[in-house]
């Protein structure tokens, strides 16, 4: 049998303090990081500072005076507001409806200087002394504007939704004299969208308040 040799423990060698390993440098200078970027939190970087104030800035904003429904009316807005905006969110009139918001649908439609416009896509700021006309401002009283009558008489509306732009638009064609025709009303009428197809009734409606049909 062959004798057996004992095995000896090997001591592993010592690394030299002075020459620090891979992971301690790693370490070393995560640490130093870290600490840093924690003081700059805590002290305050005139960078984050500086971002910080800009963050809570104020956006620019006017004074803007116009006429709405007969009412001189003076508010003091973002100047990124909206004239749909404005009214249903400042003035509390909220006949006119946001539908697309990007001016395809005619929802919003009103009367400015007697023309009609997307209330959506046209800035407050830039009405300042103008004349604004909503479905709000159409009667009389008790008295309903003569198409507003005429859409109840020829049952020219289904959910709703649309019919306060349909209305005013259908007011300010009447008022272009766009109504010689069906054909030149549909044609004047066709930036006012209605998802329930009540186009014919709507025709006749303007017909009649245009005194073409009774």
């Amino acid at each position: 049998m062959p004798a057996e040799h004992p095995v000896q423990a090997q001591t592993p060698p010592v690394e030299s303090p002075s020459a620090p390993t891979r992971r301690t440098f790693i370490a070393t200078t995560t640490a130093v990081g870290g600490a840093a970027v924690v003081g700059d939190l805590v002290a305050g970087s005139p960078a984050l500072a500086a971002e910080e104030a800009g963050a809570v800035e104020a956006p620019p904003g006017s004074r803007v005076s116009l006429t709405v429904n007969g009412v001189r009316r003076t508010v003091t807005i973002d100047n990124r507001t909206s004239l749909l905006d404005l009214l249903r969110e400042h003035l509390d009139l909220t006949g006119s409806k946001k539908g697309c918001n990007a001016g395809a649908c005619g929802a919003c439609t009103v009367l400015v200087d007697g023309r009609r416009v997307n209330s959506c896509l046209t800035l407050a700021v830039r009405l300042e002394g103008a004349e604004v006309t909503t479905i709000e401002g159409l009667a009389k009283g008790d008295r309903l504007h003569p198409l507003q009558q005429a859409f109840i008489d020829q049952d020219a509306f289904q959910c709703g939704f649309c019919t306060p732009g349909q209305i005013v638009s259908g007011v300010g064609c009447i008022q272009e004299g766009h109504t010689g025709s069906p054909e030149e009303i549909r044609e004047w009428m066709s930036g006012n969208l209605c998802r329930c197809g009540c186009y014919l009734k709507i025709e006749r409606a303007v017909e009649q308040a245009a005194g073409r049909k009774g």
